[in-house]
């Protein structure tokens, strides 16, 4: 950011032209990771979704430089999808110097990785999430990790699903009564939670299909189809365990509403 306003310092100050500053901003858009690698430094800035590094796949030693990359532009790296090597590789370079502080969910195979002076902003968002059942909360949290980075207030019901319905009316009920702006209910199997809660509230909800089930339905196909095919309105639909996706547009719409 201490490069935008100084380009655009110059502009006011009339040191350069706006065709420069619009070149000198476009340039300063993406930082190259060597060869392999260009990163999209100021999607926040531009989305207000934070750019994540997808661990899977890669190579140590530009692992170790994507993540180098973010926290000297941004102060900030976040790693979904680690590998047990690729977390351990984390820790042996960061854990141990008091520059950083390391956030890792073990169950949602998620890092983060800050200076100390850095802290995401908070913003007025809220927003619920349910799981159908237990197997489902990796994705959950998942979601919630990127709900907290883009600075909304989480209300978690986890394991309350179709099985023993009884059980989502209390969490519900909280999230009701917290005016949540979106619920994000993940669900395996045939994947029919998310239709019903939709049924039950005056908010938008994004299903998320989670990989669990077997036979025609397997790997969160089942899932999803169900989802898709529901008659509940309201009812959005990511792709199958993409807790990513659905609480970076979770956190869009509950910041853009609390706004």
């Amino acid at each position: 950011m201490d490069e935008i306003r100084e380009i655009l310092k110059k502009v006011q100050e009339r040191k350069i032209t706006l065709e420069e500053a619009e070149r000198l901003l476009r340039a300063d858009m993406i930082e190259h990771v060597g060869d392999l690698a260009q990163l999209d430094i100021f999607r926040k800035t531009r989305t207000g979704v934070p750019e994540v590094v997808y661990a899977l796949n890669k190579e140590h030693q530009m692992f170790l430089e994507i993540i180098n990359s973010f926290l000297k532009k941004n102060k900030f790296a976040i790693i979904s999808r680690y590998t047990q090597e690729q977390g351990v590789l984390i820790k042996n370079n960061f854990e141990k110097n008091d520059k950083y502080e390391i956030e890792i969910n073990e169950l949602g195979k998620i890092i983060i990785v800050r200076e100390n002076s850095f802290n995401f902003k908070k913003k007025n968002g809220r927003v619920g999430i349910i799981t159908a059942g237990s197997s489902d909360i990796p994705v959950a949290e998942e979601a919630k990790v990127i709900l907290k980075v883009m600075g909304c207030k989480v209300f978690t019901g986890y394991d309350v699903g179709i099985a023993g319905f009884h059980r989502i009316f209390t969490p519900l009920s909280e999230m009701i009564k917290n005016e949540v702006d979106v619920i994000i209910v993940c669900a395996g199997m045939e994947g029919t939670l998310p239709g019903v809660v939709a049924a039950l509230v005056d908010v938008p909800v994004i299903g998320v299909p989670v990989s669990s089930g077997y036979g025609l339905g397997e790997k969160g196909k089942g899932a999803l189809t169900t989802m898709l095919q529901s008659c509940s309105p309201g009812l959005l639909v990511v792709n199958i365990d993409n807790g990513f996706g659905a609480g970076a547009s979770a956190a869009l719409i509950a910041n853009k509403i609390s706004k």
